[in-house]
Formats: C-alpha cells, sequence, structure tokens
C-alpha cells in the first residue's frame, strides 16, 4: 500500500478494536449474544480487584463506592438518572424485586407478555398467577410480533406490558416505542428486557418510553456474568414497595437495622443483598470499553456485516428467520442445530443455537473476513443448513 492510499485509509473499527480481544488470535468469534469477548480491559480489571483486596483487606468502602460508579455508568448508557438505576446481580434479581412490589388486585391484574421473551421473563411472570396475575401471551406471526396483536391484548385490565427488545431466539426487534405509546394510552405500564440489545444498540429510556429496563453486561457490554441493572421510572420508584429485599435496598444500609422495613427513596430500593463486587469491577471496565468505542458506530458496523452474511446465507441456498426489524444477531434455519455449532467450532468458529436455529451475531470487534469464514464453514457443511 503507497504512502498516499494509507492516508487515505480509515481503519474500520474492527480494525481500531480487535486487538484487545486475545481470543481472535485463535478463533472466529461471533457469538456475542451468549456472551460477550474477553478484552484486555475487563482481564485487567479483575486483576484490579484482586490486587486491592490483597493490599487492603477488606475495603468494603471503597467497594461500595465502585457499586455507585457501576450505577452512574448504566444510567448514563440508557440516559437515566442514577438514582433511578438498581445494581443487581443477575437481570431475574430485578424483575424478580420489581414483581414482588406490584399488586394483582385492584382492578388490574393482567400481564401481558410477548412470544419472544427469555424463559426468565415468562417463568417469573406465570409464577405471580399463585398471587392472582393474568398472564396473557402475545402470539408470533413467523419472525414478527404484528403491533395490532398488541392492540388486541392490551385493555384496560392490563397492568404491565412485558416485552424484549430483541427476541434471543431469532434475533427479531420489536418496536419498542409503539408499543409503549400503545400501553401508556391504555394506563399499562412497560417493563423491557434489553440483556439482546444493550451495548449493540443505542438503548435510551426517555425516547423509548418504557417505565422499567432490565439487562446485564454479559453480552454486548463486555463484562462477565453476575452482574445485572434494573432501571424503574423515578415518579414510580416510591409507588413501589419489593417484599423481595436485602440490606443493601434499606434507605441506611449501616444502620443495620432488623426491627423495621424502611426501603431506600431511589431505584435503590430495588437491590438485595452484598454487590458482586469482583464483576462489578469487570462490568465498569466493560461498559467504559464499549462506551470509548461507540456504541452507535457499533450497530451500523455490525449491520453492514450482517448485511453480508444474510446475503451469503440467500447465495447458499440457506433461510434466515430473523425478522426485517433485528438486534445484532441473526439466526439462521439449520436441520441440526448443535451439530452445526460443533461443526462450525471444528473449523475454529464459535456460534450458539437456539430454537432449531444457528445463532450468529457480531459484535465491533468482528470483521468482513469473519462473515468470509463463516460463510465458507457453512458451506463446507451445507447439509446442515434447512432451505
Amino acid at each position: 500500500m503507497s504512502e498516499a492510499s494509507r492516508v487515505l485509509h480509515r481503519p474500520t473499527l474492527d480494525e481500531r478494536v480487535r486487538h484487545r480481544f486475545p481470543i481472535f488470535e485463535r478463533r472466529v468469534y461471533i457469538n456475542s449474544c451468549s456472551q460477550g469477548a474477553l478484552s484486555d480491559a475487563v482481564r485487567d480489571s479483575y486483576a484490579a480487584y484482586l490486587r486491592d483486596w490483597d493490599e487492603q483487606g477488606s475495603p468494603w468502602e471503597y467497594w461500595v463506592a465502585r457499586s455507585e460508579a457501576a450505577r452512574a455508568a448504566f444510567a448514563r448508557l440508557i440516559n437515566a438518572d442514577p438514582d433511578e438505576v438498581a445494581v443487581t446481580t443477575s437481570n431475574s434479581a430485578g424483575i424478580d424485586a420489581l414483581v414482588s412490589g406490584l399488586r394483582f388486585d385492584q382492578g388490574r391484574s393482567k400481564v401481558v407478555v410477548s412470544d419472544f421473551e427469555f424463559p426468565t421473563v415468562g417463568q417469573i411472570w406465570h409464577a405471580q398467577e399463585l398471587r392472582g396475575a393474568k398472564v396473557v401471551h402475545v402470539p408470533a406471526d413467523g419472525a414478527e410480533i404484528p403491533l395490532e396483536r398488541f392492540e388486541g391484548a392490551i385493555d384496560e385490565e392490563t397492568l404491565l406490558v412485558s416485552i424484549t427488545h430483541v427476541c434471543f431466539r431469532n434475533g427479531s426487534r420489536l418496536d419498542v416505542e409503539a408499543i409503549a405509546r400503545l400501553a401508556q394510552e391504555r394506563g399499562a405500564l412497560v417493563l423491557l428486557d434489553a440483556y439482546q440489545s444493550v451495548g449493540s444498540l443505542p438503548v435510551n429510556v426517555r425516547a423509548l418510553g418504557v417505565d422499567f429496563l432490565g439487562a446485564g453486561v454479559l453480552k454486548y457490554l463486555l463484562a462477565s456474568a453476575g452482574l445485572g441493572f434494573f432501571y424503574c421510572r423515578s415518579d414510580l420508584v416510591q409507588e413501589i414497595f419489593p417484599t423481595a429485599t436485602g440490606w443493601f435496598a434499606d434507605e441506611d444500609i449501616f444502620k443495620m437495622d432488623i426491627y423495621d422495613y424502611s426501603p431506600a427513596p431511589t431505584a435503590r430500593r430495588f437491590e438485595q443483598g452484598t454487590p458482586p463486587v469482583p464483576s462489578i469491577y469487570a462490568g465498569i471496565a466493560g461498559i467504559e470499553l464499549m462506551q470509548e468505542i461507540g456504541i452507535a458506530e457499533t450497530a451500523e458496523h455490525v449491520s453492514r456485516l450482517n448485511e453480508r452474511l444474510i446475503a451469503g446465507v440467500e447465495d447458499l441456498g440457506g433461510r434466515v428467520v430473523t425478522g426485517a426489524q433485528r438486534g445484532a444477531l441473526v439466526c439462521i434455519a439449520s436441520t441440526d442445530a448443535p451439530a452445526f455449532v460443533a461443526a462450525l467450532a471444528a473449523d475454529g468458529v464459535v456460534t450458539s443455537s437456539r430454537d432449531g436455529n444457528l445463532r450468529v451475531s457480531a459484535h465491533c470487534y468482528n470483521s468482513a473476513e469473519d462473515i468470509d469464514a463463516v460463510l465458507a464453514a457453512l458451506a463446507h457443511h451445507r447439509a446442515l443448513l434447512a432451505d
């Protein structure tokens, strides 16, 4: 390449960041819908946790401050106020705390749930049938759920509408803004599961119009298991009194009062026990890294890669089962999805499967060459592609 060409060449996103993810020295990693690739920043964050523990013994005041830093980092990510964010150990923990504070005996007992939900969400809501909730599912039409089906399900008896941003089974994305407007018009609240979108798409709770949001850092936020976040709109916080609680949810955690339940006046009331300190170090590192890389630029980069992938699958005679509106995840129909994942792994390509589909999930670090490697592997195992 000439000097003039070098000057004119603007490095692609993957060229700028890929060196920070060592797995690409050994594998084509394209499975961020399951877990983000390990970065140098997240690896170093665990070393920092061990160093702080080793040097200071039990620096709990500092560790609590780290938890507050994680809260603030996530709040910035979704355009929320830190007082609207709870630091949790998982998406399940945050949603459980919310659900424990809801009542289903005041004229609104209905919960509308999309058929795109992760098992956590569906199982939690059906458990509330023991407390009087009426759970109604909104069925899919192929890889999409038309808005009209939500219109038919949400009514004056609906307490809450529970939806996912991006479906973990097929990669299709719901029209969150339209569903939230519909729910608001009919007096219902909206809970958004953003685990499969946050970090891969810009997520703005004000623009989306949702009342609650649950997410975690394991996937596109590039961190590790054990840390989640729960958002509650500020004017709703003090209307909900969780009964699934713990000492970090108290208005004064150092009061150590065993004779009273006085939840924090902020979204911290949705927290429970001791925070997941090691995961908090990693979570901050992952969030800060993704903000440095750029989430909007990542979304554009991944969209181009997915267009290349979809065109290639169609050229092979395969079938993409993801809807026209999608997140970072693309799903491909297979005759034997687990065998497909194993075959691609043997070729050095890391993917995953759900619901009989092969899942391919690019992120900021993936390149056009990665997509071509996936397509070559698909061609090599063409018999496992469903027509």
